[in-house]
C-alpha cells in the first residue's frame, strides 16, 4: 500500500517529566510517520523552552540522556513524513520560534492548500522562511497580528488557513489544540491524573494509560492553562468531511477516532461488505499484513473460507513505500513480505488488501504468491479504486500514477495488469454503508469531490473572531 501517512502529534499539559510521556506517545504514533521525529518541553513557571529534533525513528532520535535534556511540565511531539516541503533536517517538527511575548512551538499534521499564496504575501511583507513546510506560515501570521492577546492572535491566524490540520501549540501561557474547520485529520483529548493529553489517536492514551475524554471539535481551537480549559471556534465551519481513509488504512486499528469510532471494527465490517459484494469459491482467504488483517477476517466470516496468514511480514523492515527509488520499493516488498509455500501449494487464495495505488506491491505480491503454488490468486480490496490525489496532507501520488486513474473504465484491464485471476473492489456506496454518516466524511480520493477547493482560492474576509462566544456563532 504505497501511500504515505501524514504526520502524528502528541501533547502535555501540567505533566512531570512531559517529554518522557511524549516519547511513549510518539512511539504509538510511529505508523503516522518514520522520518523524522522531535520533541519541544517547556517549564510553565518560568517559560523556559528545550527542543530536541532529528531524522529517524524515535527510538533512533531519542535516547535517555537525551529526554534529562527536554525538562517541563509541557510538552509537544512529531512524528513526520514530508507531504509538503523537502525531507530535511531543517523541515523536522515542532517549530520553535522566540516573539516579543515570548516562545511559541507548534507541530501540525494535514496539509494547507493556501499555503503558497499566503507564503508569497508574507514575504511581499517582509517575512523571512525558515523552513519549506506548510506549518511555518502560522508562525508569521500571528507574528503580524497587531490583536494584544495572545489568544487573540492565534485564533485569528489559524482562521486564515485553509485545508487540513491538527495542530498542538506550546506557548507560555497555555497548551493549545486546533482542528480545521472539516475535521479532515484526527485529534482527541485525554486525561491523565491532574493533566491533559492531546494527540492523533487513542493508542497513544493506551500506552501511557491516558483516559479518552472527546475529540477535539472540527474548527475548535481549545486553550489549556492554568486557569482551565475554553474553546473559541473558526468562522466558515462547513460539514463534516473527516477523512474516510484514516479509517480504510492510515490509524492503527486499536484506535478510537471520529467521535468514538472503533478503527477496528470498521475495518472488519468492511472485509464483510466486500464479502457481499465480490464473494469468490476459494480454499483460503489471506490478508496482505498487517493493513489487510481484519477486513480479512470480516470476509472469511462472512463467506465462511477460512482465514490463514499465507504471507509472513518481516515487521523489522520499513514500510516499502520509504525508498524514493522503484527499484528500492520492488526490493522492498520481498524484503517486507515472504509467502507460506506449504499453506498456498495449490489452493485458491483470495488476498485481501485495503487500497491499491500505483499496483506495484499487489503485482509484486501476486507473482510471489504464483510462485509459492497458489493455484489461483482472487485480489479483493475494502475500499473503492483509488482515483484522484488528496491535497489534505496524504502524500498521495499525481493521479497519472493511479493505476485506477490510468485503467479506470475497466477493471479488467487493472486486472490484467495485477496478473490476478480475479480482481473485486469495494463499492462506494459499500463503503458508506458501513462508515454511516456518510456526509460527514471526505470520499475524494474515490470520487474526486473536493470538501475544500485543492487550489487554495481564497474565501472572503472575515472579522476578527475572538470574542465571538460558541454560543453566539451558532
Amino acid at each position: 500500500m504505497p501511500l504515505r501517512d501524514e504526520c502524528g502529534v502528541i501533547a502535555f499539559y501540567n505533566m512531570p517529566e512531559a517529554s518522557n510521556l511524549a516519547y511513549y506517545g510518539l512511539f504509538a504514533l510511529q505508523h503516522r510517520g518514520q522520518e523524522s521525529a522531535g520533541i519541544v518541553s517547556m517549564e510553565s513557571e518560568t517559560g523556559k523552552t528545550y527542543t530536541y529534533r532529528h531524522m529517524g525513528m524515535v527510538t533512533e532520535v531519542f535516547t535517555k540522556n537525551i529526554l534529562r535534556r527536554l525538562p517541563g511540565d509541557m510538552a509537544i511531539g512529531h512524528v513526520r513524513y514530508s507531504t509538503h516541503g523537502a525531507s530535511a533536517a531543517r523541515n523536522i517538527q515542532p517549530l520553535v520560534v522566540e516573539y516579543e511575548w515570548g516562545t511559541f512551538a507548534v507541530a501540525h499534521n494535514g496539509n494547507l492548500v493556501n499555503a503558497d499564496r499566503l507564503r508569497k504575501q508574507l514575504q511581499k511583507d517582509g517575512a523571512i522562511f525558515h523552513t519549506t513546510v506548510d506549518t511555518e506560515v502560522l508562525l508569521h501570521l500571528i507574528a503580524m497580528d497587531d490583536s494584544e492577546l495572545i489568544e487573540a492572535k492565534i485564533v485569528n491566524s489559524i482562521d486564515k488557513l485553509q485545508g487540513a490540520f491538527s495542530m498542538v501549540m506550546l506557548t507560555p501561557q497555555y497548551l493549545v489544540a486546533a482542528r480545521d474547520t472539516r475535521g479532515f485529520r484526527p485529534l482527541v483529548l485525554g486525561k491523565l491524573g491532574d493533566g491533559y493529553v492531546v494527540a492523533s489517536e487513542t493508542c497513544a492514551f493506551d500506552l501511557i494509560d491516558a483516559t479518552y475524554i472527546r475529540d477535539i471539535e472540527p474548527g475548535e481551537v481549545l486553550f489549556i492553562g492554568k486557569e482551565g480549559i475554553f474553546s473559541k471556534y473558526l468562522s466558515g465551519r462547513g460539514e463534516k468531511a473527516s477523512c474516510v481513509f484514516e479509517l480504510i488504512y492510515f490509524a492503527r486499528p486499536d484506535s478510537v477516532i471520529y467521535d468514538g469510532v472503533s478503527v477496528y471494527e470498521i475495518r472488519k465490517k468492511l472485509g464483510e461488505k466486500l464479502a457481499e459484494e465480490q464473494y469468490v469459491e476459494a480454499d483460503l482467504v489471506i490478508p496482505v499484513p498487517d493493513s489487510g488483517v481484519p477486513a480479512a477476517i470480516g470476509y472469511s466470516q462472512r463467506s465462511g473460507i477460512p482465514f490463514e496468514m499465507g504471507l509472513i511480514r518481516n515487521h523489522y523492515i520499513g514500510r516499502t513505500f520509504i525508498q524514493p527509488l522503484q527499484s528500492q520499493r520492488d526490493l522492498g516488498v520481498k524484503l517486507k513480505l515472504n509467502p507460506v509455500k506449504g499453506l498456498l501449494r495449490d489452493k485458491r487464495v483470495v488476498v485481501i488488501d485495503d487500497s491499491i495505488v500505483r499496483g506495484t506491491t499487489s503485482k509484486k505480491i501476486i507473482r510471489m504468491l504464483r510462485e509459492a503454488g497458489a493455484k489461483e490468486i482472487h485480489l479483493r480490496i475494502s475500499s473503492p479504486p483509488v482515483t484522484h490525489p488528496c491535497y489534505y496532507g496524504i502524500d498521495t501520488p499525481a493521479q497519472k500514477e493511479l493505476i485506477a486513474s490510468q485503467k479506470s473504465s475497466s477493471i479488467e484491464e487493472i486486472r490484467k495488469d495485477l496478473e490476478a485471476d480475479t480482481l473485486g473492489y469495494l463499492s462506494i456506496d459499500g463503503l458508506r454503508e458501513v462508515v454511516g454518516s456518510s456526509d460527514n466524511f471526505c470520499y475524494a480520493c474515490f470520487t474526486g469531490d473536493y470538501p475544500v477547493d485543492p487550489r487554495g482560492v481564497e474565501r472572503s474576509p472575515q472579522m476578527s473572531l475572538f470574542e465571538v462566544s460558541r454560543e453566539e456563532e451558532k
